[in-house]
């Protein structure tokens, strides 16, 4: 008799959101460093409800390099998070799964900061995720990248400031748009 060794099956399907410039309006070249500073971009809260109604488990994987830098504690980002969450959920549409990456862009012991897929395979193994069927949706190279990295096969990028050279599968100018784009791919 042959012997095999089980694995999970990784069955849900996700939509990976980045935060900065996607979830909320864009700080600019600074850091939301207080609940104060964070505000929805324009239609999110629905594109986030439409996927949790679709039955698609909602990511967010984020970089925070203001706390690497000292300039807001691990306590502070957790505040704005569940914040963030209270507002949400009043609308059905809280995250599944919060991931964020602490680490300064200088730092050679990280492992977790995009385009990485660390966080996305993290998720995955914590939320049982199919990243075959799953997207991300992301502002910069690094969030398309991360997303590909983790084999994850559908990018939306939200057109920002950041210079882009990768492709993602669709462009939106913004986020308005985000809700009735996934009501076409959310299947």
């Amino acid at each position: 008799m042959v012997r095999t060794r089980s694995l999970p099956l990784m069955s849900r399907p996700a939509v990976i959101f980045d935060r900065d410039g996607v979830v909320n309006l864009s700080p600019g070249p600074g850091y939301v460093l207080c609940w104060e500073d964070f505000h929805f971009s324009p239609g999110i809260i629905e594109a986030l409800a439409l996927c949790r109604n679709r039955g698609y488990v909602t990511i967010l994987a984020t970089s925070q390099q203001g706390v690497g830098r000292r300039l807001m504690s691990m306590a502070d980002l957790e505040r704005i998070h569940e914040r963030m969450q209270a507002v949400l959920s009043g609308h059905g549409a809280a995250f599944d799964g919060i991931y964020a990456c602490t680490c300064l862009k200088t730092d050679p012991g990280c492992t977790c900061r995009k385009p990485s897929p660390e966080m996305v395979l993290r998720a995955a193994l914590e939320h049982d995720l199919d990243l075959s069927r799953s997207l991300l949706v992301g502002d910069a190279d690094r969030d398309i990248e991360m997303g590909m990295n983790a084999g994850v096969p559908v990018t939306i990028r939200i057109e920002s400031e950041n210079p882009h050279e990768v492709a993602a599968t669709h462009t939106l100018p913004d986020t308005t748009g985000l809700a009735g784009l996934l009501a076409t791919l959310l299947v």
